[in-house]
């Protein structure tokens, strides 16, 4: 999931580019009203699926940023600045932000954000691929695995093969297929299948996570990412680039494989 931060300082954009990076997000850095606009001008890569818009920005106000991009495109944006005050809330939302959160924020929150108003990004908002397993980009993940999901009738087949799941299994799978390599926090997954909190739910979502890999028969599919959540890996290991075997560095000598 492409994401554009606009944010002037530095310190500040370096920890939430890490932060997001290590869930999965490709974040571009904009400094400037300027360049954000820059930033957005289709040029035949991925479209962003959201805008991370401070507003305190040094060559243009972030409401003007906002009007303009949303003149021009229907890309989800969420103003996340230190103003708290109700009358920059509302005059945020008015001018066609999706969504307005304050400086301190809780990390896990805004991720929750950012997943929120990207699942309701509408393709003809912007001329984009939809946003749900779909799209261009998750039907070549899922097919790389051989994977078929079919959400009106609720089935999953495996190279042409039914299997039968669980509701919460198919829910489970249905939520990590929307965004293939992007990590799904622990609680968000609770949130969105179990519609409860994570807090003493851990071994139930790991039986669940072990169970969707033997019924598929496909192990590598979901990975785990330690202290965060789980991902679906966009490509299936056959359909990885090899290395010739000329080009493997050899083991020393006496070393196990």
């Amino acid at each position: 999931m492409r994401l554009l931060l606009v944010e002037d300082d530095d310190r500040v954009a370096a920890a939430l580019v890490a932060v997001l990076g290590r869930h999965g997000f490709q974040v571009r850095h904009a400094r400037s009203g300027h360049e954000a606009l820059d930033a957005l001008v289709p040029d035949g890569s991925d479209p962003y699926r959201v805008v991370l818009l401070d507003l305190g920005l040094p060559d243009r106000d972030g409401f003007e940023v906002c009007s303009r991009i949303r003149a021009g495109s229907g890309v989800p944006v969420i103003m996340v600045t230190a103003r708290a005050d109700i009358r920059s809330r509302i005059h945020g939302l008015n001018l066609g932000a999706d969504d307005y959160v304050t400086k301190p924020y809780d990390m896990g929150e805004l991720l929750a954000r950012i997943h929120a108003v990207a699942r309701r990004f509408q393709p003809d908002r912007a001329g984009a691929e939809p946003a749900g397993p779909q799209a261009a980009g998750t039907q070549g993940a899922l097919e790389s695995w051989g994977i078929s999901i079919d959400r009106e009738r609720r089935r999953v087949s495996v190279e042409g093969r039914d299997v039968p799941l669980t509701r919460k299994e198919f829910d489970l799978l249905a939520l990590l297929a929307q965004s293939p390599g992007v990590v799904y926090r622990r609680e968000q997954i609770f949130s969105e299948v179990w519609r409860s909190g994570w807090e003493g739910n851990g071994r139930t979502l790991e039986v669940h996570i072990g169970s969707l890999r033997t019924k598929l028969a496909l192990p590598g599919l979901v990975e785990a990412v330690r202290g965060v959540g789980y991902r679906l890996i966009p490509q299936s290991p056959d359909q990885q680039p090899q290395v010739p075997d000329a080009a493997r560095a050899p083991h020393p000598q006496g070393s196990a494989e």
